[in-house]
């Protein structure tokens, strides 16, 4: 995975012994922390959005059609437009159920 700066993990991983296995890690979180980011900026400028993780399913027809580079690698995809609708109601389960706390 490439840097602004042109750079790929395996830089610093190299430069770096003691923190090389947070690298990767490291760059899936930020990358998770950028599409909420952009999902949350797009639904305050009246957009709706959908993330998806289909990979590696679709990677290389995605590729493909858009022309993307073979050393990028393709993670999520969040296709957004005006809603034409407003969503469906979720259905929740309730917090006692769904988290567990230990003591």
């Amino acid at each position: 995975m490439r840097t602004k700066l042109g750079l790929n993990i395996n830089h610093f991983t190299s430069i770096s012994i003691t923190l090389k296995n947070n690298f990767a890690p490291w760059s899936e979180q930020t990358s998770g922390m950028l599409q909420h980011t952009i999902w949350n900026t797009l639904e305050n400028e009246g957009f709706g959005a959908s993330l998806q993780h289909y990979n590696p399913l679709i990677d290389e027809e995605v590729k493909e059609t858009w022309t993307i580079p073979s050393h990028w690698k393709l993670i999520a995809q969040l296709p957004f437009d005006k809603p034409t609708a407003p969503p469906n109601e979720k259905q929740y389960q309730s917090l006692e159920e769904r988290v567990l706390v230990f003591k």
